[in-house]
C-alpha cells in the first residue's frame, strides 16, 4: 500500500505555493506590521522622554529659581514640551517689556501682553500636540484596515481551494489543506498587524491627550504668575 501523501504546511511552503494576489497581501501585511512596531518603539521612548523632562521642568520651575535665570538657562539649548512652553512665553514677555513704543526702553509691559503671551502660549501647545501626535495617524489606518485586507486574503485563498477541488475533483485534505492554510495565515497576519495597532494607537492618544493637560494646566498657571507681575507695575 502507498504511504498517504505528506502535505507540507509549514508558512515558508505555504507563501512560496500561495496566489500571487495572497503574497501581495502577505507582504502588504508585514511590512504595516513592521512599520507599525517601528512607530511603537519610537514613541514608547519619546513619551517616556517627555514625561521625565516634563516632571524635571516643573521641579525646577517650582523650586523658587529666578525665571530670567531659568529663561536664561533654557533659552541657550534646544527645548521641547513644557520647557518649549515656558521660554516662548518668557521670550515674548521679554519683547514686551524691553521696548515700547519709539523705542522706550523699561520694565512696564506693553498694553494687551498678557493676550499676546497666551496666545503664543497656545500656538506653542498646538505644536507640542501636533509632534506627538506625528504618525498615529498610520496606527488607526492599519488597525482599521488590516483585518479587512487580511479577510480578502481569506477569501482568495478559499476560492483557490475551491478551484483545486473542481480541477482535480479530488476533496482529499491534500488538495484542500494549502488553500485553506493559506486563507487562514493572511487572516491571522491581518490581526497580527491590527491588534498591537489599536491598542497602542489608543494609549498614545491617551498619553498625548494627558500631556496637553499638563501643558495646558501650566499655561494657566504661568498666564495667573504674568498678570500679577503686570498688575504690580501698572
Amino acid at each position: 500500500m502507498n504511504p498517504p501523501d505528506v502535505v507540507d504546511l509549514s508558512i515558508l511552503e505555504l507563501f512560496k505555493n500561495a496566489h500571487i494576489i495572497v503574497k501581495l497581501v502577505i507582504i502588504g501585511l508585514l511590512l504595516a506590521s513592521v512599520w507599525s512596531w517601528a512607530i511603537i518603539l519610537e514613541k514608547l521612548f519619546l513619551f517616556a522622554k517627555t514625561r521625565k523632562e516634563t516632571d524635571k521642568f516643573e521641579q525646577v520651575f517650582w523650586s523658587g529659581q529666578s525665571l530670567d535665570e531659568l529663561y536664561t538657562a533654557l533659552s541657550q539649548r534646544r527645548n521641547s514640551g513644557m520647557a518649549a512652553l515656558f521660554v516662548a512665553a518668557m521670550r515674548e514677555w521679554k519683547r514686551s517689556t524691553s521696548e515700547r513704543e519709539g523705542g522706550e526702553r523699561g520694565t512696564r509691559p506693553m498694553p494687551g501682553v498678557q493676550l499676546r503671551v497666551e496666545k503664543v502660549m497656545d500656538v506653542t501647545i498646538s505644536r507640542e500636540v501636533e509632534r506627538l501626535e506625528r504618525r498615529l495617524t498610520f496606527l488607526a489606518t492599519v488597525g482599521s484596515t488590516a483585518p479587512f485586507i487580511g479577510l480578502f486574503g481569506t477569501v482568495w485563498g478559499i476560492m483557490t481551494s475551491f478551484q483545486a477541488i473542481a480541477v482535480s475533483k479530488n476533496t482529499s485534505l491534500a488538495v484542500v489543506a494549502p488553500g485553506i492554510a493559506e486563507a487562514l495565515f493572511a487572516t491571522a497576519l491581518g490581526l497580527f498587524a491590527a491588534i498591537p495597532a489599536v491598542i497602542f494607537y489608543n494609549k498614545f492618544n491617551s498619553e498625548v491627550a494627558r500631556h496637553a493637560a499638563r501643558l495646558e494646566g501650566f499655561a494657566d498657571e504661568f498666564a495667573a504668575i504674568l498678570s500679577r507681575q503686570i498688575d504690580k507695575t501698572a
